[in-house]
């Protein structure tokens, strides 16, 4: 019987736990005259900018049509969602104002032959100082110009940024800088730096940038830490997130003339380190990976971009990039060239002509208009083929991955003693010497990956 009991109360818990995850009103939902009433109070932190106090908005549902608030939850959210934009609108325009009015000032001072100090350090300086401003402001024969007041005693106070407006800054800072991106690249940096900061707020607040202390960036290098030490990520991804923060941060502070210190310099943690992807052996990838129908499994786009990498050494993303205009089949030596092509390449090395031979050529032959289902989708690829390897025992480590084929082409090409200026050809390597002439010709390269080249499976 009690256990009867205890099965009961636990599947009571989960149909409540089902009710209210699943079926609850939303917070800003309530019942008036009938009709389902959106009410919100304005956030303090819009208080400011927007005087209404409470916001009450019908949503035009009937309750007796809607007994749940299905349909008016849905209602509510997208109001909920305009009020949002509408309150971040007012405090983006009220800041810009004051961004305005700050710079005038300081420009304003500048101009008198004084530099732009807030009233409240201004103070603290001496009388001699402020006398000085005084008799400026007399000489103008305008002492009840405000700006001008304002310029010599320094009324406008700095602008106040907060954590949660940092990345909207540092994206319109940034424009130029990220526009080659393609649509990918763009959002998996937007994320990175979201993520940072976000985090930082999670730890410290949604603090202004003047209000960061030198203990608030503690606290988060030792949160940092302890995730690390939990082994939820690793030194170098905690110091990206450090260098993240640290780069908008010091970008605002800069152009905004903050005067706060870098508070994240020498903040970096300790033991981080480079883990080296392993190669394949090459008789791994001859005798299983290109087995007869071992990747039957794959879709054929993502199998045929698996064979490029093979034999080309590209990386993941040059792969799956590749189109019409990047593919050359009808000609003498058929090969691929790697390009911009609407995306960043990683550096300017990476732009380069690789001859198609072994499964490279047998795979284009295929596909030669490329791998569009993957395009501007590496990641994606590379997570769909990695779970394959994994599910059929087609990895000779937990460590290899699809990008490990790269590193195998390496190798080969070191076995085959190819030069060092071949192979950074081929791998699109940057190094630090002079360049001098054209680099070896596509048939040299040709000659080269022949030697190396894999044995196609019968049936692609």
């Amino acid at each position: 019987m009690g256990g009867f009991q205890e099965r009961g109360s636990r599947l009571l818990r989960i149909g409540q736990f089902l009710r209210n995850r699943f079926c609850s009103m939303p917070d800003y939902l309530t019942q008036r005259n009938g009709f389902w009433q959106f009410v919100r109070r304005v956030p303090l932190d819009y208080a400011e900018f927007d005087t209404r106090g409470i916001i009450k908005q019908s949503t035009k549902v009937e309750v007796a049509k809607d007994k749940r608030g299905v349909k008016a939850s849905r209602v509510a959210e997208t109001i909920n969602r305009e009020l949002l934009a509408y309150w971040e609108g007012l405090r983006q325009g009220r800041t810009q104002e004051a961004e305005e009015r700050y710079a005038a000032a300081r420009r304003r001072a500048r101009t008198l032959g004084f530099d732009y100090v807030e009233t409240k350090e201004l103070s603290k300086r001496s009388i001699v100082e402020i006398l000085e401003r005084f008799e400026k402001m007399m000489e103008t024969g305008k002492p009840k110009d405000v700006d001008l007041k304002t310029a010599l005693f320094g009324t406008e106070k700095r602008p106040t940024v907060k954590l949660s407006e940092v990345f909207k800054r540092w994206e319109v800072q940034t424009r130029n800088e990220v526009k080659d991106m393609s649509p990918n690249q763009l959002k998996r940096w937007k994320n990175g730096y979201m993520l940072a900061v976000n985090d930082l707020i999670s730890v410290i607040g949604d603090k202004s940038l003047v209000e960061i202390s030198h203990a608030d960036v503690l606290d988060y290098i030792e949160w940092l830490e302890d995730r690390v030490s939990d082994g939820e990520i690793v030194a170098k991804t905690a110091n990206k997130y450090v260098g993240h923060n640290s780069k908008m941060i010091r970008s605002i502070n800069m152009r905004l003339r903050l005067g706060i210190p870098d508070l994240f310099s020498g903040m970096r943690l300790q033991g981080e380190k480079d883990v080296a992807r392993p190669p394949f052996p090459v008789e791994f990838v001859q005798n299983k990976l290109l087995a007869e129908g071992a990747l039957a499994g794959l879709n054929d786009q993502a199998r045929g971009a698996v064979l490029v990498i093979a034999d080309t050494g590209l990386r993941l993303s040059e792969a799956v990039n590749l189109n019409e205009e990047t593919i050359h089949l009808d000609c003498e030596i058929p090969y691929v060239r790697v390009i911009p092509d609407e995306r960043r390449v990683k550096t300017d090395a990476s732009i380069r002509e690789i001859p198609l031979v072994g499964t490279a050529l047998a795979a284009m032959k295929i596909h030669p208009s490329g791998f569009p289902r993957y395009r501007d989708k590496g990641a994606s690829f590379s997570a769909y083929v990695n779970g394959f390897l994994k599910e059929k025992g087609l990895r000779p480590t937990n460590k290899h991955t699809v990008y490990s084929l790269r590193h195998t082409f390496k190798d080969r090409l070191i076995e085959s003693e190819a030069q060092d200026s071949m192979i950074e050809a081929l791998m699109g390597h940057a190094d630090d010497h002079p360049k001098y002439g054209k680099g070896p010709s596509l048939k040299l390269k040709q000659q080269w990956l022949q030697k190396i080249a894999f044995t196609p499976p019968a049936s692609l």
